[in-house]
């Protein structure tokens, strides 16, 4: 990739500004931990045992705990050093908790935190072709982001996806295996295709035409979790969808809004003239308001107006 500024319809190239220690791309992703993924920062450098983990985070779209690694060299395992660490995240659940208890301020439970969702997150300037081979399997619980600075300032983050269709469980590796299976005891991956176990055709035929208009949005990508399908931009959820048997059911989230009034930045406000969609709103303890809008779909749905609401908060997101 060549990247130009242009001034008079001259392009002058802009040269890449390695980060030289490991230290240096954590300290840019800490403090801009919400900006470029929305998670919660919870801890830097939190030891555990005998590790340290560089990052902890937590995502309350997924209501669970993430891990993030920086590296700056390729002579690692990202397979090996991710099931550690998410098999020492499982195995002293007391001590994460702890730690999260007293960043809420608040006692917390073992059952607040949802652990089969866990994950971990690896940032580096560059992996080679076995690091992104190892995790080219389908619901894995690990992320590979390649970030890159510039001379004008510009830092470019890039996200190596999976596409393959198979289950790392389909490959033996006597030296991850025990681990692997202690982990994949505890963690859930759920196929799009297991939402609609319980509803019927003609559900599982509309999701199959919105989800296909949906993707024309640019460089957006469908995720299932057990609670949700979703559909995500930049690392951003766009919307959520609740599968029931006889509907769909999709949320928009609106933002929050501070106890003066004032709205968050990214707070979003519906044009629907057919008026479809409900609003729901609630309170956090904290006085801050939070509100979504609610879309009930069935069998004969109009989906060309459906696309019209969902790409409003897209661009909702782009436009940030």
């Amino acid at each position: 990739m060549k990247l130009f500024n242009t001034k008079d319809l001259v392009l002058k190239e802009v040269s890449n500004e390695p980060f030289k220690l490991e230290r240096d791309i954590q300290e840019l992703v800490e403090k801009n931990i919400d900006t470029i993924f929305g998670y919660l920062f919870i801890s830097s450098e939190l030891t555990v045992q005998k590790y340290r983990l560089d990052t902890l985070c937590f995502d309350e779209e997924t209501n669970s705990f993430v891990i993030i690694e920086y590296k700056r060299g390729c002579s690692y395992s990202v397979i090996d050093q991710g099931y550690t660490y998410l098999q020492l995240l499982l195995n002293n659940k007391s001590e994460f908790l702890l730690t999260l208890s007293q960043y809420f301020n608040r006692v917390l439970k073992i059952e607040d935190v949802d652990w089969s969702q866990s994950r971990v997150v690896f940032i580096s300037p560059s992996f080679n072709s076995y690091q992104k081979d190892s995790v080219n399997f389908k619901n894995l619980p690990f992320e590979l982001w390649e970030i890159k600075r510039f001379s004008n300032g510009v830092v470019i983050l890039d996200q190596h996806h999976s596409t393959s269709k198979e289950s790392i469980e389909s490959i033996s590796d006597p030296k991850t295996q025990g681990v692997m299976s202690d982990v994949s005891n505890e963690l859930k991956t759920v196929n799009i295709d297991d939402h609609f176990k319980d509803s019927n055709s003609d559900i599982k035929e509309l999701w199959n035409e919105i989800s296909e208009r949906l993707l024309e949005f640019e460089d957006t990508y469908i995720e299932s979790i057990p609670r949700y399908i979703s559909l995500g931009y930049n690392h951003k959820k766009v919307c959520f969808i609740h599968v029931r048997k006889t509907k769909l059911i999709i949320d928009l989230n609106r933002g929050q809004i501070h106890p003066d009034g004032s709205k968050f930045d990214n707070f979003f406000t519906i044009d629907d003239p057919k008026k479809i969609s409900k609003e729901l709103t609630w309170t956090f303890k904290s006085g801050v308001k939070g509100g979504k809008y609610k879309i009930s779909v069935t069998k004969g749905f109009d989906i060309d107006y459906l696309v019209y609401l969902i790409k409003q908060k897209y661009l909702n997101i782009l436009n940030r």
